[in-house]
């Protein structure tokens, strides 16, 4: 009885094609696979939207492509436990007011795997949605200027949630929002504006994910307990780049990241309380113009076993004070000038950082284009060499490791 409905919708579906030139509605066959069944079509192109309200599995098996005709998002999930597997969702609406996806998950427990997404505004909207998993799919926004474009991934109001092994290209962002206890794992982002924003999100996981050619990486406002670890973050040199930026965000633990080629490797501000730091614990700073800044009046931060090397400027600071104050220990500065006698795998001096001409450039933002410049490298050295007062102690490493 199940396969005579098959046939016959599959029948109304070609009618409908042939008279008005139209393709064969996904909806149709949505509505008559039962509660639990497995719906797997030929292959083809099919229109949408489509709204899936009892928990079935669709399989495309990589050859079925649901096409939105540029009206409202093509596929919305309103049941729980629902599978999506092996579509091409494509043509989504365009407003942002809408939030036009080409995926709508607003029910729990879906499974969203080996899936590719393109000519959406949005990409996959996980909206008040817990317990879901999306993996390994393809997401791709529209051939717009990058504010222009929707979220790959818009994590709202949802918990508990795995992304791992997404591949997101040529997006604006990808955002949670007052979204907590989720998980980011594995996935690249490339060609889109910021990587990823956190707002009002703790106590979610970033880890092992690729981050390359954003105009920012990942940015965390008001979220606190978030662990960001053994990510690569790659070729971001745009002026207002930054690889990591902290604003407001308490116990963030940021632990084996590579971070290379970027204008900053990470912008962090003062902590407001003595809990409100960062544990940064063993990343790599590498060919960066500046590897961290440290704005505000006072430091706290806890930055333990980080490795420094071939950095323009290693440490920017807004104020003296920013980043002196901060725990600094075990770090490998390719700057440094001390021995290691005993041979422990320990400096025998402390690793000081002064400023000397830098503070042109950071105190006079403009100026900054004329960092590492002759001129300015001149100033330094007759600094250094015949200072005209005591430089200010930017932070002292008592215990630098070797290379």
């Amino acid at each position: 009885m199940k396969r005579l409905w098959l046939m016959l919708c599959l029948l109304a579906g070609c009618l409908v094609s042939t008279l008005g030139y139209a393709l064969p509605p996904l909806q149709l066959f949505v509505d008559i696979t039962p509660p639990g069944g497995v719906l797997t079509l030929p292959a083809g192109s099919y229109a949408g939207p489509v709204v899936i309200r009892r928990p079935i599995i669709i399989d495309g098996r990589g050859e079925v492509t649901v096409d939105g005709e540029g009206g409202g998002t093509v596929v919305t999930v309103l049941a729980d436990g629902v599978t999506i597997r092996g579509l091409h969702l494509t043509n989504s609406g365009n407003s942002h007011d809408q939030v036009d996806a080409a995926l709508l998950l607003a029910a729990n427990d879906a499974l969203v795997e080996n899936n590719r997404m393109d000519v959406v505004l949005f990409g996959i909207h996980i909206r008040q949605s817990n317990g879901n998993v999306v993996r390994n799919n393809r997401i791709e926004s529209r051939a717009e200027a990058p504010s222009l474009r929707g979220e790959g991934i818009r994590v709202w109001y949802s918990s508990d949630n795995l992304m791992e092994g997404n591949h997101i290209t040529q997006v604006r962002d990808v955002v949670f929002t007052n979204s907590s206890d989720n998980r980011f794992i594995g996935n690249t982002i490339e060609n889109s504006r910021i990587g990823m924003e956190l707002i009002f999100s703790p106590d979610n996981e970033i880890a092992e994910n690729t981050l390359i050619r954003n105009t920012t990486g990942i940015v965390l406002i008001y979220s606190n307990g978030v662990v960001i670890r053994e990510n690569r973050l790659l070729n971001m040199p745009d002026a207002t780049s930054s690889a990591l930026a902290v604003k407001e965000s308490s116990q963030v633990r940021l632990e084996a990241n590579d971070i290379v080629r970027c204008a900053v490797g990470l912008t962090a501000n003062s902590p407001t309380d003595p809990e409100n730091i960062i544990y940064l614990i063993n990343n790599h700073f590498a060919y960066n113009d500046v590897a961290m800044y440290f704005y505000g009046e006072k430091g706290g931060h806890i930055i333990h076993g980080n490795r420094f090397t071939g950095n323009i400027i290693p440490i920017a600071v807004s104020a003296a004070s920013s980043a002196r104050d901060n725990d600094w220990r075990g770090n490998a500065w390719d700057t440094y000038e001390g021995f290691d006698r005993d041979l422990d795998g320990t400096g025998d001096t402390p690793h000081n950082i002064y400023l000397y001409s830098d503070r042109l450039w950071m105190d006079r933002p403009m100026a900054r284009f004329f960092r590492a410049s002759p001129v300015l490298e001149m100033v330094d050295f007759i600094e250094r060499l015949a200072p005209f007062s005591m430089p200010d102690l930017i932070l002292s490493d008592p215990s630098p490791r070797m290379h």
